[in-house]
């Protein structure tokens, strides 16, 4: 059988889902390359991410689509989300890539987790993840301070030759002095993330950087997300954490419901906030002109 994949977001993130569809052809016996419009496939797979990607429509009617971009929240069948994912299809990728948990414990109104993945659960074990040929992992997890078997992994990887990120985020809300401790102990590939998504997390978000800071974690080192709804609420978020070094990164924000696109001012407020040699020189947004 001939296998054919389409990654629609087309992003330098690897898709997950279609890197354990192609291990799992390839334990069949079966051709996996990389779909060419007009070939003929005895089967196309297609993953989209996200809403706003556009369509291919030189894609196949029958093509087995996934992913949210496509409103399909359907998961792996079970024996193909068991398979370790196929790196040879991203031979520029370095770093492997996984989920220690799957779910979250919070309804963000602007998230499709919860209604994707539901309750959080453990999912995987750091070592089911880990790439023979590298120490680093980037890890998806949604929520992995919430449960207690993520909390646990990250424990259990202190000390070993490996190197992390969390690239959706840590729970703010959820960095006890003993959290702090345990990822200021862990090796990290880049910085600690974290959200701040509303002007109720303020305090919360600097409550975990003090507590990290306590552990030795300089400020600079922590990346913290900004979702931008409001631009008065956004940018009192933004100087409260470029006061104390945190290094943010404001995410205009989009309706994934709708496919609607963040307005100009939005999208002129994120430009200051994350062109950094700006963002430390024009102390308020009102002074950006561009």
């Amino acid at each position: 059988m001939l296998v054919g994949l389409h990654d629609s977001d087309k992003t330098d993130f690897p898709n997950y889902a279609l890197m354990k569809i192609s291990a799992w052809h390839k334990a069949q016996g079966d051709t996996v390359e990389w779909w060419i419009p007009f070939l003929k496939y005895d089967r196309v797979y297609s993953s989209k991410v996200f809403t706003f990607t556009e369509e291919c429509p030189y894609l196949p009617e029958d093509t087995i689509k996934g992913g949210t971009g496509y409103g399909i929240y359907d998961e792996l069948p079970q024996e193909i989300d068991d398979m370790f994912p196929d790196y040879s299809i991203y031979p520029k990728v370095d770093y492997a890539i996984g989920f220690l948990t799957r779910g979250c414990i919070r309804k963000c109104p602007w998230c499709v987790v919860p209604k994707k993945e539901g309750k959080i659960r453990p999912y995987r074990t750091w070592q089911e993840i880990k790439r023979p040929d590298s120490r680093d992992i980037v890890f998806m997890d949604n929520n992995v301070l919430a449960c207690p078997h993520g909390v646990e992994q990250m424990k259990d990887m202190i000390g070993k030759k490996v190197r992390v990120d969390f690239n959706q985020g840590l729970d703010a809300r959820l960095i006890s002095p003993e959290i702090a401790d345990i990822l200021s102990r862990l090796k990290w590939i880049r910085q600690i993330r974290m959200s701040c998504d509303t002007d109720q997390m303020l305090d919360v978000c600097l409550t975990a950087i003090k507590r990290l800071q306590d552990c030795g974690v300089k400020p600079y080192r922590v990346f913290v997300y900004l979702l931008v709804q409001d631009v008065e609420s956004a940018e009192r978020r933004a100087i409260a954490l470029r006061d104390v070094g945190a290094d943010c990164f404001a995410q205009p924000y989009r309706d994934f419901v709708n496919n609607t696109e963040p307005s100009d001012e939005l999208k002129r407020f994120a430009r200051w906030v994350n062109h950094k040699a700006i963002f430390n020189t024009v102390p308020r947004f009102a002074d950006y002109k561009r």
